[in-house]
């Protein structure tokens, strides 16, 4: 089993950075035990060894067959004899291994597992210790009179001590997986937050491709619809109010926009400034891009709207939109976002700048796209920077839904005749 950081594994000898599995570690202190105790046997065997243990993991002699059957049904009951082992009278004591619930997962989906539908409880294996009486006969047969007292005396000891040895061989084994769990758990959390920041910075997918190793990412899209939008006497405001009020007013009218552009379906592509970008048909394609952006525009109207009236402001926005091919991705290695790029991003950003504070100027592909279910206002033939001159249309309402809401809107259209903004003095982003 291997997690990030840490590598849990039977040949962790060979590996930096690893600890042996929970039955590994059983397995070599009772080696150790054996070394300081000639004579003495401890072993860990089970129905199901994985391949490498195939060798020596199984049941080897009739005792430990019997123990196995024995503490599958009563996995409880210790199972014990006083036997010939080796040539030498001996006491021999089986106690269950029992599958908990850390361990299910790591069998049943090791790829190596000889059984694959393990559950909580099962008897997974059998602990073993096998103690040589030949010392205690000897010391029996020098005293014949104590013969009985002395046999019943250590048997008990010797079941105690044994007993004890099992006891403290569990606890190890629980306190190491209990520190495999608590660790696995630190690093799911960390991998967590650190998966969230990603997704807070980069679309899904994207993230889902650098995690995967990709350097770079730049990917064509021929139908994407481009939203800019400036809030227009933010840079007033800020001259009146002190920095902090100022970021919190700019944060809640972003968190807004963040709301309906998740409502919407779209992506967020950056903020700066009190300048705000989003983009629809990528980096899924869609076929409601354009109706998805115009609602966005709509709903942002609304938005500033019920804000100057909460905080008794006088805020407006200037939104421009267009539809269009463009390349979107990710480059550089520092500080890295999802952007777009082509004439179509260049154009909806200069549909912002020379727009009109308080209204949604798009271009005439967009206009196009949107006619049968949306109502326009022409706003004629503007000089664009470095555009030329282009033809531009002004997005007043649905044209399907609220009726007094579209009568209201056709009303009060926009007078560009008496607009004092000039176009060319006016900065947006993306230029």
């Amino acid at each position: 089993m291997t997690i990030e950081g840490l590598s849990i594994t039977h040949d962790y000898k060979t590996k930096e950075e690893a600890i042996p599995l929970p039955a590994t570690f059983l397995i070599e202190l009772g080696e150790r035990i054996q070394l300081k105790n000639p004579g003495m046997s401890v072993r860990l065997y089970s129905n199901y060894p994985f391949p490498w243990r195939q060798a020596e993991g199984g049941p080897r002699d009739d005792f430990e067959l019997k123990a196995i059957r024995h503490l599958e049904k009563n996995p409880d009951l210790p199972f014990y004899k006083f036997v010939e082992f080796q040539g030498r009278p001996s006491f021999r004591y089986a106690q269950a291994d029992i599958m908990k619930p850390s361990c299910v997962s790591c069998h049943n989906n090791h790829p190596d597992s000889p059984k694959k539908d393990w559950k909580v409880g099962d008897v997974r294996g059998v602990l073993e210790i096998t103690q040589p009486l030949d010392s205690t006969i000897k010391m029996t047969n020098a005293g014949l009179r104590d013969t009985f007292f002395t046999l019943a005396g250590l048997s008990v000891l010797g079941v105690a001590g044994l007993t004890l040895v099992i006891s403290k061989l569990r606890r190890t084994s629980t306190e190491l997986e209990r520190r495999v769990v608590e660790r696995t758990a630190e690093l799911a959390e960390e991998k967590e937050k650190s998966e969230s920041l990603l997704l807070n910075i980069l679309p899904e997918q994207i993230a889902e491709r650098l995690k995967q190793g990709h350097q770079q990412i730049a990917d064509g899209f021929a139908e994407v619809t481009i939203l800019f939008a400036d809030i227009v006497g933010f840079t007033l405001l800020s001259e009146k109010i002190p920095p902090e009020e100022l970021v919190i007013l700019l944060n809640k009218i972003f968190s807004e926009f963040d709301r309906l552009s998740d409502r919407h379906g779209l992506e967020k592509i950056k903020t700066i400034g009190d300048a705000y970008m989003v983009a629809s048909g990528l980096p899924i394609p869609r076929t409601d891009h354009v109706e998805a952006v115009a609602e966005m525009a709509l709903d942002m109207q609304q938005a500033i709207a019920k804000f100057n009236l909460e905080h008794n402001c006088q805020l407006s926005i200037r939104i421009g939109i267009n539809s269009g091919p463009v390349i979107a991705g990710v480059i550089g290695t520092k500080k890295f976002i999802y952007d777009l790029w082509g004439d179509a991003v260049n154009t909806a950003s200069r549909m912002e700048s020379h727009g009109i504070p308080g209204a949604i100027q798009v271009t005439t592909s967009t206009y196009h796209l949107l006619q049968n279910k949306y109502i326009f206002q022409e706003r004629g033939v503007i000089s664009v920077k470095g555009k030329g001159e282009m033809k531009t249309y002004l997005l007043v309402s649905r044209k399907i839904g609220k009726k007094k809401e579209i009568s209201n809107r056709i009303d009060r259209k926009i007078d560009i005749s008496e607009s004092k903004i000039n176009p060319l003095d006016i900065k947006g982003l993306g230029e």
